[in-house]
Parts: structure tokens; C-alpha cells; sequence
């Protein structure tokens, strides 16, 4: 029922409009989800059911929360929020921008070059238009396996990080090595070949983190069990990467 109302609603709105009301059609389908079973760490929806994607991802019906946008939260709460902080974040979920908007006396910037996301400017990750040291934290989930020059793009992160920053960094990761072949530009070969139409490579754990750390960072490696009451999957890998 959720895809399909979600596919009608896509070809039949613009983009920019359904952006604006999509908080009001989530809490209208939210209604029919009311429960104790689980807890938004986003929004603090008490659901007797998440939205059970596709891919087996657990959406959260208020507010459209993945699973690793409930555990981003947490840890960006009870790690790394504080009064005048400086934020980067690459591509955000919906619900975490407009949660991030709401946070008072920090700085918080969002960037997207794709026009699928909510952002306030539309930054190069190769090229990145601020100054050095500039940001407390520095969010890249799902950014990377994007870019051709990834090296560059680390690179950049690094430059703008201020000393003693963090950068959390997450990507789709395979076994073994680094799986990339720039010869294949196709979104058919690349949906074949790295499982997304828009992908360029997919990291091995092992693989990112070594070119991380030949960009200068100091890289800690954390794996992340299941709650099945707040929504977090299994074995969530984030890399936490310090300048």
C-alpha cells in the first residue's frame, strides 16, 4: 500500500511541492500506524509497525525515516551536538534536514547536486567552496560511491574539517577489495555491476578506510547490533573519521 500510494503521488506532483506537503501526508498515514511497538529516535513517533521497504529497510510512517537516518540521530544527539557547532552534511534524508533546521544555536549546512534531496547549496565534494578547518562535523552517508574522484573528494573532506572534527562516513560495503571499473558508465551495467544505477564502485570495509587514512584522517571502524524498538539495523557499519 505505501509503494503505491508513494509511486502515485511521485508522477503526479512536482518534486518541489510534494517536499512541502510530505509532512502533512506522512502524518495523515502515520494515523493508521499509532502503536507502542516501536519509537522514532527522529521524531518521536510511538508506531505499532514500521513501514516495511523493498530492500527490507524499516521506514518510519511520521516522518519517512530509514533505518540508519534513526541511528545517524542518535549519535549526532548524544555524541556531537552543541552550541555553535558547525554541520556539513552531504544529500540528507528529508526528515533529518528538517530535524537538523530545528536545532538552535548551531550552523548547519546541507548540500545536494543530485535535486533529490532538501539542501541549501549545491556543492562539488570534489571542489568544496569553504575554508579550511570550517566544520565541527561533517556527515557523508551514501556519498561517496557516487563520486569518480573519491580520493579528491576525501581530500576536500579532510581540508574543511576542523582539527579534532569528525566526519562520519558510511557507504554500501562488499567482501574483499574495492570493486571499481571506470570503463563501465552505463546505469544499466552500473545497476548490474554495483547495484545502483548512479554508483561508480562499491567499498569494501578494509578498502575505504585505507583511503581515508591516505587522505590524512584517522579512521575508527564501529559495527552497530540491532533494535527492533527504535529501528536500527543489524550490523550497521559507520566509519568514524578524525582530523
Amino acid at each position: 500500500m505505501y509503494n503505491s500510494l508513494k509511486n502515485s503521488l511521485t508522477r503526479f506532483i512536482p518534486k518541489k511541492l510534494l517536499f512541502r506537503i510530505e509532512p502533512i501526508l506522512r502524518k495523515c498515514y502515520a494515523i493508521f500506524k499509532k502503536g507502542s511497538n516501536h519509537e522514532c529516535t527522529i521524531c518521536d513517533f510511538k508506531a505499532s509497525d514500521w513501514v516495511h521497504l523493498p530492500n527490507h529497510d524499516l521506514l518510519c510512517p511520521n516522518c519517512g525515516s530509514l533505518s540508519r537516518d534513526r541511528r545517524l540521530w542518535q549519535l549526532a544527539k548524544e555524541n556531537y551536538i552543541k552550541s555553535d557547532i558547525q554541520i556539513l552534511d552531504f544529500s540528507p534524508s528529508r526528515p533529518l534536514f528538517r530535524k537538523w533546521k530545528k536545532e538552535k544555536n548551531i550552523k548547519y549546512i546541507a548540500s545536494d547536486l543530485s535535486g533529490d534531496f532538501i539542501a541549501d547549496v549545491t556543492f562539488d565534494i570534489t571542489q568544496i567552496p569553504e575554508q579550511d578547518n570550517q566544520f565541527d562535523l561533517i556527515i557523508c552517508y551514501h556519498i561517496l560511491e557516487h563520486v569518480i574522484d573519491d580520493v579528491k573528494a576525501m581530500s576536500e573532506l579532510h581540508r574543511v574539517l576542523k582539527p579534532n572534527g569528525t566526519a562520519l562516513i558510511q557507504t554500501p560495503f562488499k567482501e574483499g577489495e574495492i570493486y571499481e571499473d571506470y570503463s563501465i558508465t552505463s546505469e544499466a551495467e552500473r545497476l548490474l555491476h554495483f547495484g545502483q544505477e548512479d554508483h561508480v564502485r562499491i567499498y569494501s570495509i578494509d578498502g575505504l578506510k585505507n583511503r581515508l587514512e591516505n587522505s590524512g584522517f584517522t579512521i575508527a571502524v564501529k559495527q552497530f547490533e540491532k533494535d527492533a524498538y527504535l529501528g536500527f539495523s543489524d550490523k550497521e557499519v559507520i566509519l568514524f573519521a578524525t582530523k
